[in-house]
């Protein structure tokens, strides 16, 4: 007898209706500490647990356009770039049934967002990335795969600017590097790669936090996102 082929769930020409997901892990660095951005639910299935801010993705809807409503809507948070990080498809992921999604990874300065939860998600909060509350889904794999993601890239980009504020104290910038990479860095390299690279400049103002002398304020020369080794770049601070 000859092998035929399984007729598909769905009828030819037609496409199977798979639910489809995106999700934001979303970092800063508030108060010496590395923390991920996450809202508490309030469904039945999912009370007392904690998420990632995300949704449906709509039928014309765009995957990163579907990302900032969903992020705007959940948090407040507006005018972020984002990174698709990772699709993620395990089928138990999902206690609601088979759903993919596609993660993004953003990096955020903490003044910057205002936290104001919707009806859903009854709060929003800044979690330390070691010290997590209950997860829904998947979501404890998606933040460790995006902490990977920027330590990475940490290295070789300027990504890590988007953590800082307008005008900062190179050892304010030097603490972030660290909190993120968990892990000391020898300041007068680190000084020297900014000096070559070009990466800041000074403000011509100076800030006093206490005794001792005013420490110079910078600003990114650069504002654009800046891949490193295209410059010539190959070690990392």
């Amino acid at each position: 007898m000859p092998h035929t082929l399984h007729e598909p769930t769905a009828t030819r020409g037609s496409l199977p209706d798979l639910p489809v997901t995106v999700d934001t892990v979303i970092f800063t660095v508030l108060d010496g500490v590395l923390r991920v951005l996450l809202v508490r639910r309030t469904e039945a299935h999912l009370e007392g647990l904690w998420s990632l801010p995300g949704g449906f993705v709509a039928p014309e809807e765009p995957l990163e356009a579907a990302a900032l409503r969903e992020l705007r809507d959940a948090t407040g948070v507006t005018d972020v770039y984002l990174e698709q990080l990772y699709t993620f498809g395990d089928p138990g992921r999902d206690t609601r049934g088979r759903v993919i999604s596609v993660a993004y990874v953003a990096l955020l300065a903490a003044d910057r967002c205002p936290l104001v939860p919707n009806e859903l998600e009854a709060e929003a909060r800044w979690w330390s990335v070691y010290d997590l509350p209950p997860l829904a889904f998947d979501h404890p794999r998606m933040i460790e795969v995006a902490l990977d993601r920027v330590r990475t890239k940490l290295e070789y980009t300027t990504i890590g600017f988007q953590l800082m504020p307008t005008s900062f104290t190179l050892g304010e910038l030097q603490n972030v590097y660290e909190v993120v990479l968990d892990r000391e860095i020898d300041k007068r390299n680190f000084r020297r790669r900014l000096k070559l690279l070009d990466l800041v400049e000074s403000t011509g103002e100076k800030r006093s936090d206490g005794p001792g002398r005013p420490a110079e304020l910078f600003r990114f020369h650069h504002v654009d996102f800046v891949h490193l080794r295209d410059r010539g770049v190959h070690s990392p601070f």
